[in-house]
């Protein structure tokens, strides 16, 4: 039986949603990916991390939704990536098993959610990852790029997000923020209509779930 036929007999998305659309991962791969679910489950009953009603869905609105960013740009081993108010781990620690050989640092300012991610990142092991209880603005530190996940309006990522970036960039997309956004953005984008690149997660992902998400992406240099 194939992958999608795996996938339908379940419940609730498992690991072989992530292998519909990411065929060539590795075992040590699909073994952390495998391990998320049960690390989320368990935590989340000690301190709600994921929303209770999105739990059982954890691959396909947490997970999958995080490695659209992964559909747009593969990261390089030598960058260093900052997740933005990272919450219980997204988009980071998705994006550092499909990237192992990149560098994470995980933000937040809540301390319980960091305790979580910091958790998590041990229970797999994960060598590539830091997460940090601070805010993004008081980090010290140069970025390829920053990443997020429905936190914050466009303008006020920019701000927090500002001087964080090398000035020498190494990817097909200049250094800057990549965001995770859904719904109606027209009014929040239009003071950067002429600079931002969008993707429709849903010319990836054939779910309902993507129809309105979006990856969105703001060059940035360091002034």
């Amino acid at each position: 039986m194939g992958v999608r036929g795996l996938f339908e007999l379940n419940m609730f998305p498992t690991v072989d949603l992530i292998l519909k659309y990411f065929s060539n991962l590795t075992d040590i791969q699909i073994q952390h990916f495998t391990k998320l679910n049960e690390l989320y489950q368990d935590w989340n009953t000690k301190i709600n991390v994921v929303s209770r009603k999105d739990v059982e869905l954890l691959y396909e609105r947490h997970v999958l939704h995080s490695l659209g960013i992964a559909k747009v740009l593969s990261f390089k081993s030598s960058a260093n990536i900052m997740d933005l108010g990272t919450g219980g781990g997204f988009p980071g620690i998705p994006l550092a098993i499909m990237f192992p050989d990149t560098q994470f640092h995980l933000v937040d300012s809540i301390g319980k959610k960091i305790k979580v991610v910091q958790e998590v990142i041990d229970g797999l092991g994960l060598k590539n990852v830091r997460a940090s209880h601070e805010r993004a603005e008081k980090i010290e530190e140069d970025f390829d790029f920053v990443i997020s996940r429905a936190v914050a309006p466009l303008d006020t990522l920019a701000y927090w997000a500002k001087d964080k970036f090398y000035n020498m960039y190494n990817h097909d997309l200049k250094n800057g923020l990549i965001c995770l956004k859904g719904g109606e953005l027209e009014e929040e984008l239009e003071s950067f209509r002429n600079k931002v690149k969008i993707w429709n997660l849903s010319d990836f992902f054939e779910e309902e779930f993507f129809e309105t998400k979006k990856v969105v992406y703001l060059p940035m240099m360091k002034k």
